[in-house]
């Protein structure tokens, strides 16, 4: 699900569960060659001890010296991601590759279940799909991972076609009779290349991890890059800090509720639900009832806050980065100021104590969102198998940058402090985003400060 704009503070919580973790990174390629990485695979072991001769041609390849030459046994191994994988509609059960998923996709169509304008945009999708799994080498990569991974997707689509979910102020993520937390994670985890993904600075996720269980707030001050990042998050985390991964609230923006492709990873999300300033005003005589709906949820995000223990994600950009200047680098858009100041004041009213964390993600190969901003809804999805990461920055000393903001005024000057605080943030997240992606991009560059806890 996508992160929200300014008004539609995009965030999570963190509530202890006694519920397992879902699916999660297990280390195989490291059994084979301690100089790689990881896959991401579902709560499942691979027999990766057996003799390379036995392995898939992926997976041997992917564990060899890069340049060496490898002899293979042809054999089909299945991808662990598609263990525990079910579907609404038992039509979906069928599809193990492209012809048949087109083929039941024709047939959903034909029976007017799914609108037939949908086809050529979702051949688009699939083709781009099942390039970027199977250029992933791990053990099952091929195209009936994307065949059935691209049946789940179009199985809940097409299913709020024919019975819409109304997201309330307060969604709860639904696991049961269907579950789609697991459904979201399972299509995420196909595109993350685990071999150059990072953790940055365990040491400050440990210190979260200690603050939430003293019942103290933790809000996340990051940067967003793509409807992908709950998805992102989760994976990094489910590891070494489960809860956090799994028990979320983030706050979602009109599109993240409406987009039909998006709706059924929102449902395996918990979500504050908003109305962005930027859509308020797209059918006016909707504009009260939206309004009413915004208080509602600001009044149930602090009754959260009040309880402790919350880890809150806010993307004070306001949406998803974009590439700037004429290289068309991506790095983290603007804070806005608003939107960091609503969680300083949140934060600041609480019966609990709070923190404000800068936080940098690097997840944009993954799915490039558009280069522009575009309100109108079923935008194109690309897709790609990539490396991602996400890391914290210090907490912000609050007291000590108001100060600095005020010093020589007199009355203390409100503006001033909101603007100077959000620049803190976004400076901290702007160094950090630069030390990310360089430690993703250059094993030398990690030490001990990036990590990847999948490998074990």
């Amino acid at each position: 699900a996508r992160l929200c704009d300014p008004s539609a503070v995009g965030h999570l919580t963190y509530q202890p569960t006694t519920k397992g973790p879902g699916l999660r990174p297990h280390n195989i390629l490291a059994y084979l060659n301690p100089t790689y990485s990881c896959t991401m695979l579902a709560s499942h072991k691979m027999r990766a001890s057996r003799p390379a001769a036995f392995q898939s041609s992926k997976t041997a390849r992917a564990a060899a010296p890069r340049g060496a030459s490898v002899r293979v046994r042809s054999t089909v191994v299945e991808s662990p991601l598609l263990k525990g994988i079910n579907y609404i509609n038992p039509a979906w059960n069928a599809v193990d590759s492209e012809a048949k998923f087109f083929e039941v996709l024709t047939a959903e169509i034909a029976a007017g279940r799914c609108p037939k304008q949908l086809l050529p945009a979702w051949q688009d999708f699939f083709n781009n799909y099942k390039k970027a799994v199977t250029s992933s080498p791990e053990p099952g990569a091929d195209e009936k991972l994307a065949a059935k991974v691209q049946a789940s997707i179009a199985d809940t689509v097409l299913d709020q076609f024919a019975r819409p979910y109304t997201f309330p102020s307060l969604h709860q993520r639904i696991q049961e009779p269907y579950n789609y937390y697991e459904f979201g994670q399972r299509y995420v985890g196909s595109l993350i290349d685990y071999r150059d993904s990072v953790l940055g600075h365990p040491e400050r996720w440990a210190q979260v991890a200690a603050q939430l269980a003293a019942g103290e707030n933790v809000v996340l001050l990051a940067n967003h890059q793509t409807e992908a990042d709950p998805g992102v998050f989760a994976h990094m985390l489910v590891n070494s800090h489960p809860n956090m991964a799994t028990d979320v609230i983030y706050v979602a923006g009109d599109r993240v509720v409406t987009d039909p492709l998006c709706k059924p990873f929102s449902m395996g999300r918990n979500l504050f639900c908003v109305h962005s300033k930027k859509h308020l005003d797209d059918v006016p005589e909707l504009k009260a009832a939206k309004m009413e709906t915004n208080r509602k949820t600001l009044v149930a995000m602090q009754r959260r806050l009040n309880e402790g223990g919350a880890l809150i994600w806010i993307a004070p950009s306001g949406g998803r980065d974009r590439p700037k200047g004429e290289e068309r680098k991506w790095s983290p858009d603007p804070f806005d100021p608003a939107a960091v100041e609503l969680m300083r004041n949140l934060v600041s009213r609480a019966k609990r104590p709070g923190h404000l964390y800068p936080m940098a993600m690097y997840s944009w190969p993954i799915m490039p969102p558009p280069v522009t901003v575009d309100k109108a809804l079923g935008e194109r999805r690309i897709t790609n198998f990539s490396p991602v990461g996400i890391s914290l920055c210090q907490p912000l000393d609050v007291a000590a940058i108001n100060d600095t903001a005020s010093r020589g005024t007199e009355p203390e000057d409100k503006v001033k402090q909101q603007v100077a605080l959000a620049k803190a943030a976004q400076e901290a997240v702007m160094a950090e985003y630069e030390a990310l992606e360089a430690a993703i991009k250059d094993p030398a560059k990690r030490g001990g400060m990036y990590v990847q806890p999948w490998r074990k």
